[in-house]
């Protein structure tokens, strides 16, 4: 059994925020075909190959105040209709028709995103300050193509 979502948004940059939109990307081993970093001793590699956040979380806080967005906090990939609780380190998520990855890792918010949020309060998507509310990163575990409006399928643990 599973949950299934969609990815609303794929988002790429050569390297900071804000990541912007694309139509559709190629996930490889080292995150997205044409997306980059910046600072590579915190962001990248193969256990944050990927970074990803929930529309809805992203809406609560549009909902408080913060002039958040898609993509402007760094997430690679904008999921929708995913139980964000359950978005948590070993969760495997299916991602369109080939791509399989696993959460590793809740993010650490930086001084990058603070203009995402009022008063500069990017701590609110901390996961020590506030549980649940955290972007989080992936490994790739089956590397493939995505687009925009691909379901997502949060696999129930073996």
């Amino acid at each position: 059994m599973s949950v299934k979502g969609r990815v609303v948004q794929i988002n790429i940059s050569p390297g900071g925020v804000p990541k912007l939109p694309v139509a559709a990307a190629r996930v490889t081993p080292d995150g997205l075909e044409g997306d980059g970093h910046r600072d590579l001793e915190h962001h990248g590699g193969p256990e944050r190959a990927l970074c990803l956040f929930s529309l809805e979380q992203i809406r609560a806080l549009q909902a408080e105040g913060h002039p958040v967005t898609p993509g402007a906090i760094g997430e690679n990939l904008t999921l929708e209709g995913v139980d964000w609780e359950r978005v948590q380190p070993g969760a495997v998520l299916e991602l369109g028709e080939e791509v399989r990855i696993e959460i590793t890792r809740y993010t650490s918010p930086c001084f990058n995103i603070e203009p995402s949020f009022a008063g500069g309060d990017f701590a609110r998507v901390s996961q020590k300050r506030h549980p649940g509310w955290s972007r989080v990163y992936a490994k790739v575990l089956q590397p493939g193509p995505i687009r925009q409006g691909d379901p997502v399928r949060l696999l129930d643990p073996v």
